[in-house]
This record gives C-alpha cells, structure tokens and sequence, in this order.
C-alpha cells in the first residue's frame, strides 16, 4: 500500500516529550501562569470519530493503544519529570504542554484517513491537506532548545535542521545518525537517553508495546486490502471515480494526486477530494474495508491475546502512574 505522506501521524508510540510542539528555554511568572490554565480541548481528536464515514467506527486493535485523553495524562506526566531532571543540571526548559499542539488523530490507528479520505465536509474546506492547527504536532522540540538542552534531555547531540553551508543533500550531521551526548554536564553524569529516557523508566513506559499493536494493525490493513470484498468495492470506487473523469486504482493514489500540485489544498484537490469521497459513500467502500479489517484484527488479537492482555496491564499501570505525579 502507499504512504499517506503529509496526513498521517507516525505510527511510533506518541510518549516522548520531544514530539510535542515547539518550546523555549524561558521560564517566568507569566509562563508559570499559563502553565497552570487548561489547555484548550477543542481541537483534540475524537476517540471515536463524530462526523464522516467513520462516525463511529473503532477498530477492535484501538482497545490495546491510549486514547488522546490518556496520552496527554502521561506526556504531562513526563514532561513535568523532564523538567525536574533538567533543573538538576541547572537548566530552566519550558517545555511544551502535552494536549496544546493536538494530533489530527487519536491513536496510531489514524482511522480518519486509514482508507484514504472519509470527511465531506473537512475535504470541502481542506482538500487533502489538514488545518494548520492540526499540523503543529509534528514540529521538532528541538529547534527551540539550545545544543546543551537537547543532550541533556535526549541523551544525543543536537541534529542540524538545515544542511551546512556548501553542503549537497545530506552531509555531515544534517540528516546523518545523532551523535552520543557528552558524558556529564555541570559535574552531573547524564542519564542513558537523557532526561526523557530517565523520565520514561520512572513511568515504566514500554515503548515497544504500542510498536507491536501499530505492526498489528499495519499487518491487518495489508491482509484485508485484497480480499475478495474489499477488492470488489475497490474496483467500483474505481469505476465511479471514472465516470467523474479521474483515474485511480485506489483512494491512495487519488491522495498521491491531490497533492501532486502542492499541499492538498488547492481548487483542483478539494474538487477530486469530493469526487472520491462521495464515490465511497456511493460504493460503501469503508463500510466494506472496515468491517473485512475487523475481521482481521479479531483473529490475530485471538493469535496474541496473552502478550496484547500484558500491553493493557502495564497501559493501565502507566497510567496510573503518570496521575501520581504532582
């Protein structure tokens, strides 16, 4: 199947502080003040979705990941760990506040878009692209933080964000491995991973777990995809986006399309994004792929039920966890 480059979130597990926003190494009695104000919920994601051909659709493998709500409990968990084990090395970080810069999506499931476009009235406005609001979540921390910032708290060198000067593509530490971090800052020994590792250890976050459901559920999304059902509806979502004048062997390629000519927004990939939107719901191809993958997952959940029946102990105990940090 093909990538679904500029919308989706990475299917890695969402528990770093470091894939939260952008942040500043400042820290006033203005910013203490608005450190303790609520974050604004609108934007964040549905668990299930209210609106589109998903309304209401949950896949059975978004049982063994976190929900938004849950993830934000731990990611504040964290970050206020982070910046404890920063202030030990004499470092005063303001680090982005989980839940302010939302996802698009509530898990790595990404149901939303997992069958390419499923929202009229979100393709109406955007076309393939998404709402600047929605996009914020994957801006790098790390640009906000100086080099000494960044060791300490992950462990590694600071990556460069543009090549060198005279450099051609990647060269140097542009886009190359992160270097190891320097063994000790203001006479105190680094922690492996810096102070997110420390952090997650404390949590007993195991990162591996949400890794192992998101390969699961690639898994099911790959075997589902030809089964006769699926390929039958895909062959007549096909057909109509024909009779509309487009061609496209699946949703994935009108989404390849809708972002030939720029970032998903333009006239011509809202108009394409309406015509495959509404040939999936004249088609009932979600409706169709949906309840095949669920199928799917069904069996390889009764394949690992004793290692998935693990992943949501210890998703309980790191919530848990998480809500005893004050």
């Amino acid at each position: 199947m093909h990538v679904l480059r500029r919308t989706t979130v990475a299917t890695t597990v969402m528990l770093a502080a470091i894939s939260l926003g952008a942040c500043s190494s400042s820290g006033s009695a203005s910013d203490s003040a608005k450190d303790k104000a609520p974050v604004d919920q609108a934007n964040w994601p549905a668990e299930v979705p209210t609106s589109g051909l998903v309304k209401g659709l949950e896949l059975p493998l978004e049982s063994y990941l976190p929900s938004y709500t849950d993830q934000v409990a731990v990611d504040t968990a964290l970050r206020t760990l982070q910046t404890r084990c920063m202030s030990e090395y004499g470092l005063t970080v303001d680090l982005p506040r989980p839940g302010a810069n939302p996802p698009p999506h509530s898990n790595a499931v990404s149901i939303e878009r997992r069958y390419g476009l499923s929202d009229r009235a979100q393709a109406q406005k955007y076309g393939y692209g998404l709402p600047k609001e929605l996009t914020r979540s994957l801006e790098s921390v790390e640009e906000g933080l100086s080099d000494i910032e960044v060791e300490v708290l992950t462990g590694r060198k600071k990556p460069e964000f543009s090549p060198p000067k005279g450099a051609k593509g990647s060269d140097g530490h542009f886009g190359g491995v992160p270097e190891p971090a320097r063994a000790e800052h203001n006479g105190k020994k680094l922690h492996e991973g810096g102070c997110a590792g420390w952090s997650k250890r404390r949590l007993k976050v195991n990162e591996e777990d949400a890794g192992f459901v998101s390969r699961l559920a690639s898994t099911s999304l790959s075997e589902s995809r030809p089964l006769k059902p699926v390929e039958k509806a895909l062959r007549s979502w096909s057909a109509c986006m024909k009779d509309q004048g487009r061609k496209a062997a699946d949703p994935y390629r009108a989404m390849e399309q809708g972002y030939a000519d720029g970032d998903g927004t333009t006239k011509n990939a809202i108009e394409l994004a309406l015509d495959d939107i509404d040939c999936k719901e004249q088609t009932r191809l979600i409706e169709v792929w949906f309840k095949e993958e669920s199928a799917v997952q069904k069996r390889l959940i009764e394949e690992n039920k004793d290692r998935l029946a693990a992943i949501k102990k210890r998703m309980g105990e790191v919530l848990a966890a998480a809500k005893a940090v004050k």
